[in-house]
């Protein structure tokens, strides 16, 4: 399956941009009447036809739509501290999109070595990796967030923090805390990890602390890793039921 990214897609009839129309017609050499799919990153899937292929204006005719196209039964938000080397923080980006996030929120820690951030740039990662990966649902990326603001922020759901401090009440296994279909906001800090006054702030806030385990993760693999188990705990059959 061939997909394509069209955000602001029409039926029944719509022109692929100039960048997609080249790909279609003469990298993939796709013809008049051949098959291909569109999402417009909402969760719909259109199977559509080539009607016109041109190169720079390549129009298709919308065949069939599928509505909510496999969404995930659950809700992740992840709320990350872009790391120092930007090619890592892309890295989760792309594996997170592939994986199954709901949101990214790039924060702004008191420790964060990257102070700035190219949003139009972190986007095309997650909207390359959301086609690879054949998704209807872009994962909302928001501008880089102070987590002060973040921590004041109202959610409908469980707030959890990771962090290699020492714990002030009880630090649970990730993977154990988790319930299938829930709403969650996991918060990962920078290459320094959140300051003790920004835990303090978080368990004030309403986080629960976690662990990801006995070795200590760069903030990348911190947050793939804590996505991953997401996903898994969503997919593996409730014990408990």
């Amino acid at each position: 399956m061939q997909l394509f990214y069209a955000p602001d897609l029409t039926t029944p009839r719509y022109t692929l941009g100039e960048e997609e129309s080249k790909h279609c017609i003469r990298v993939l050499r796709l013809r008049r009447g051949d098959t291909l799919h569109l999402t417009d990153g909402r969760g719909t899937l259109y199977r559509c036809e080539i009607a016109e292929e041109d190169a720079r204006r390549c129009t298709v005719r919308v065949v069939e739509r599928f509505p909510d196209y496999e969404r995930m039964p659950y809700r992740l938000t992840m709320a990350v501290a872009p790391t120092k080397n930007i090619e890592r923080f892309e890295w989760f980006l792309e594996k997170a999109t592939e994986v199954g996030v709901s949101e990214i929120v790039p924060l702004l820690c008191e420790r964060s070595e990257r102070r700035a951030l190219k949003i139009e740039r972190a986007e095309r990662v997650v909207v390359s990796a959301m086609k690879q990966s054949l998704k209807a649902f872009c994962p909302a990326l928001r501008p880089l967030t102070p987590l002060d603001d973040l921590l004041a922020e109202p959610f409908d759901g469980r707030r959890l923090i990771a962090h290699c401090d020492a714990p002030r009440m009880e630090k649970r296994h990730l993977f154990d805390t988790l319930r299938p279909h829930e709403n969650l906001l996991v918060l990962i800090g920078p290459e320094g990890d959140f300051s003790p006054a920004e835990i303090d702030a978080a368990l004030r806030a309403g986080f629960e602390e976690i662990t990801l385990g006995r070795q200590r993760l760069r903030t990348e693999t911190a947050a793939v890793v804590a996505t991953v188990m997401a996903a898994t705990r969503n997919h593996t059959p409730d014990q408990t039921a």
